[in-house]
């Protein structure tokens, strides 16, 4: 091409800038284009330009886009941008977040003598709705229309999901209602946002109302659909409801995908319904429309081991991996929690075996059930050595861990380690807080004095430990006397007084008055001497 020194069209140029941008070689574009005038006497134009830019866009490079328009447009001037140009442009800086940069290009647009057209309002509108600047959006709807640029059902459509995301569905409605006003006919991606948006709010009758109404206007409804609706009724516990829609997509036809099937699945199982649930397990596997994928099996692994069935589970699992799918993280973590669940660790730890090697990278959660199910059944040193391995590779224990860990050293009696751990929530340097189970755990420990002073000095400097530890100890001691456990109550109470911390009156009267019940007269009469005058 080069050495036969002769002119060539423009349009040869611009089917190479195809097959470049095919082959996802923008730098290799751009280089053609620069040479077109020196080496090939073919001076380009704005399509030849266009064509560049759209290449360069195409592979994903936004910021060598803009540099390239900078360059050739506000730089060297060597081509005139029309409106094209600008909507690429526009696109761009929208993908990069940049919508001040793209609203100022699209300004700028009269004085290049180029007026926007439907395709660059909807770009923007759509740029500026991904950045939660929804007002500004919809007031381009009626500029657009001031400046003769008649909206079309995609410019609506973004709009619509934008609203839709936000929450404000009456907008959102109303828009529609503007569509049929404007003379645009509600597409399927219109339908199909709007019931999006209905069945996260809950709004089910709706969303089933509109999903009739999208069938009679001789729309189809695809998988994502009849989806969203099925998993909105599945949430609200209208499992058997969801089913149903499920027996009529098919009889019409349709196939539902994967994720319908595991949200059916995993609804009849929360149910406790575990018939249902096999029986839409069998019917996609027998229909053999869609091939159950991971997602799918670790439904059905997960729902069997909540019903204690964790051996029919693991056969699942075996099956799984014979149709050669993967098994993920979730799909062990959900088995071996089922093992354990039912006093099989050995099965559970043959499970965490195989993960390594399936090469199966284990997550946090992973981690967080074997650490439980170890310390529920008293293997302490080895949930320790996972803890260790669980930091080792970048995991935060998360509370359930925390929890587990504490627990089982408290119960195997090294409340002191406990502490620490409880200690190391409480800093938040953790990441997790302890919650109410946390709490229980340390209160079911009848705390001595060393005890105590453990956790006081963890709070030294720490979490206002003057207020937050007295207030800690405090509830310890109402929780140990609804308990009954008075000499543990007194305990706590004499470490608070040594760290000046005062429990409240009636605190200590209430662990007072049940030592004198107990007829531990003369353990009173020395605890309040005690307090009193020492």
């Amino acid at each position: 091409m080069r050495r036969e020194k002769r002119v060539f069209l423009e349009k040869s140029f611009i089917l190479v800038f195809r097959a470049y941008g095919k082959a996802r070689l923008p730098d290799k574009a751009i280089d053609l284009y620069e040479r077109m005038v020196v080496e090939f006497q073919c001076r380009p134009t704005v399509r030849s330009f266009n064509s560049v830019l759209n290449v360069i866009i195409q592979s994903g490079e936004f910021n060598l886009a803009l540099q390239f328009y900078s360059d050739i447009v506000v730089d060297r001037r060597v081509s005139v941008p029309n409106v094209l140009t600008f909507n690429l442009i526009v696109k761009a800086m929208c993908k990069l977040g940049m919508v001040d940069k793209a609203v100022d290009v699209f300004r700028e647009m009269p004085e290049w003598e180029c007026n926007p057209d439907v395709y660059t309002y909807c770009t923007l509108m759509d740029g500026l709705c991904k950045a939660d600047r929804i007002e500004e959006a919809v007031s381009l709807l009626d500029e657009m229309q001031t400046e003769g640029c008649f909206p079309t059902p995609p410019t609506f459509n973004v709009l619509i999901n934008g609203l839709c995301k936000k929450g404000d569905l009456v907008r959102a409605a109303k828009l529609v209602d503007n569509m049929f006003l404007k003379g645009c006919v509600p597409n399927e991606v219109t339908y199909n946002t709007l019931i999006h948006g209905l069945c996260l709010k809950g709004k089910l009758e709706k969303a089933i109302s509109l999903l009739h109404r999208m069938v009679s206007s001789k729309h189809v409804p695809n998988d994502i659909t009849y989806g969203t609706i099925i998993d909105g009724l599945v949430k609200k516990g209208r499992v058997a409801d969801g089913a149903q829609i499920l027996k009529a997509v098919e009889e019409r036809g349709y196939e539902a995908n994967e994720y319908v099937y595991s949200s059916l699945i995993s609804g009849f199982f929360k149910e406790r319904n575990p018939e249902e649930a096999m029986k839409i397990w069998k019917e996609m596997v027998e229909k053999g429309r869609r091939k159950p994928n991971t997602v799918v099996y670790s439904a059905l692994i997960d729902g069997l081991c909540e019903e204690g069935r964790p051996d029919e589970a693991k056969e699942i699992l075996l099956h799984m991996i014979n149709a050669d799918c993967t098994p993920n993280a979730y799909t062990y973590s959900s088995l071996m929690k089922g093992f354990f669940k039912m006093s099989k660790s050995n099965e559970a730890l043959e499970l965490w075996k195989d993960m390594a090697d399936q090469k199966v990278l284990p997550n946090e959660v992973c981690y967080s059930v074997l650490i439980h199910g170890l310390c529920e059944v008293g293997k302490v040193r080895d949930a320790l050595m996972v803890w260790k391995q669980m930091m080792s590779t970048g995991w935060k224990p998360d509370v359930v861990s925390y929890t587990s860990m504490i627990s089982g050293l408290c119960n195997s009696g090294s409340v002191e380690g406990g502490l620490k751990l409880f200690h190391e929530m409480s800093c938040g340097e953790s990441g997790s807080r302890p919650d109410v189970i946390t709490y229980n755990i340390l209160f079911r420990c009848d705390p001595d004095s060393v005890t105590c002073n453990i956790f006081l000095k963890s709070l030294n400097g720490k979490l206002n430990p003057l207020e937050s530890a007295r207030v800690f100890l405090d509830e310890l001691v109402v929780r140990l006397h609804k308990r009954q456990r008075v000499v543990g109550a007194s305990n706590v109470i004499e470490v608070m007084l040594q760290k000046a911390l005062y429990p409240n009156l009636s605190t200590l009267d209430k662990v007072v008055r049940e030592l004198l019940k107990r007829k531990k007269v003369r353990v009173a009469i020395d605890k309040c001497w005690n307090d009193l005058f020492l």
